[in-house]
């Protein structure tokens, strides 16, 4: 059952490289117009929307090294499997989305100090236009692939690409403004795209944080109510979960009738794992600890 279990994640890693590829492609075409008009036109704010879709690139390329490393199979140095790598690369992702903000900041500071005016073309205003609805379509591609596979760097990227379609309609609206004659609004929005940088980052990194600091995954009440569904479970409690969403590792300790012989204590926690991976299909494993219920513990369902 591992073995297929370990076919299965490596048949999904492919299928979430294969997303990353094309998406990796379609950031850097994106990235290189906004870059060239951006310094041609001499816009501060479509350069930052630039270097913020080239990291939209550079974080592609961070998530298929973690996708590889993830989509091997476990050992018996990782017996839980390499599923983590994954959320490492998101969170590396994130973290470089801090130092593009970073950057973003500065330059916009040195613009207040020592304006300079962008000049608007049509040009320009094509390129934000096509480059935005490439970038929400991407978007959108990458979503829906993330949420299909359980995919922690396809939604973790999906978001950082999300974010550049409100940048870059804040860019647009700038290239309109100085155009029609409000140049300094360019400097202005510059600090806008830098918070929506930061908006993504934050939740980037808030996602990988819980996951790699093993916070519950599951709603323990949620848990208790599926296992005390089985039939000869008379109390349950030391539940515990965590993991990725694709990924869930949950514990408990059940209470059971001490007049059963081990076989019928033993079919009830098997059929407590079966309940468990049917009511929550992001759970992986499942261990169940069998104790015989005491005078402590009333002989009920709790």
């Amino acid at each position: 059952m591992d073995g297929a279990r370990d076919t299965g994640a490596q048949a999904q890693m492919r299928a979430i490289r294969r997303v990353l590829w094309v998406v990796l492609l379609l950031n850097w075409a994106v990235a290189s117009a906004k870059l060239l008009v951006g310094s041609w036109i001499r816009s501060a704010s479509m350069v930052a929307d630039g270097f913020h879709s080239f990291s939209d690139g550079a974080s592609n390329v961070v998530g298929l090294v973690g996708v590889s490393m993830a989509a091997q199979p476990s050992d018996p140095e990782h017996p839980y499997g390499h599923k983590k790598f994954e959320t490492f690369a998101s969170l590396v992702i994130g973290f470089m989305l801090v130092f593009v903000l970073i950057e973003i900041v500065r330059s916009a500071a040195v613009r207040v100090l020592h304006p300079l005016h962008p000049e608007v073309s049509v040009a320009s205003l094509v390129v934000m236009a096509v480059t935005m609805v490439v970038n929400a379509g991407v978007s959108t591609y990458e979503r829906r692939a993330g949420r299909r596979l359980g995919s922690d760097v396809l939604i973790s990227d999906s978001a950082h690409t999300a974010s550049d379609v409100l940048v870059s309609v804040s860019v647009l609206g700038t290239l309109v403004a100085a155009r029609l004659g409000y140049p300094r609004l360019d400097t202005f929005m510059t600090f806008v795209v830098a918070g929506f940088i930061g908006r993504a980052a934050w939740q980037i990194l808030r996602h990988a944080f819980a996951v790699l600091g093993d916070t519950v995954a599951l709603p323990e009440a949620s848990l208790r109510q599926v296992v005390l569904e089985v039939e000869g479970v008379l109390a349950c409690d030391q539940i515990r979960s965590r993991g990725r969403p694709d990924d869930i590792k949950v514990d408990a300790v059940i209470r059971v009738d001490p007049a059963l012989d081990v076989d019928r204590a033993h079919a009830i926690a098997d059929a407590v794992e079966a309940r468990v991976r049917a009511s929550f299909p992001g759970v992986t494993d499942v261990v169940v600890h069998v104790e015989p219920a005491s005078g402590r513990l009333p002989l009920a369902r709790c």
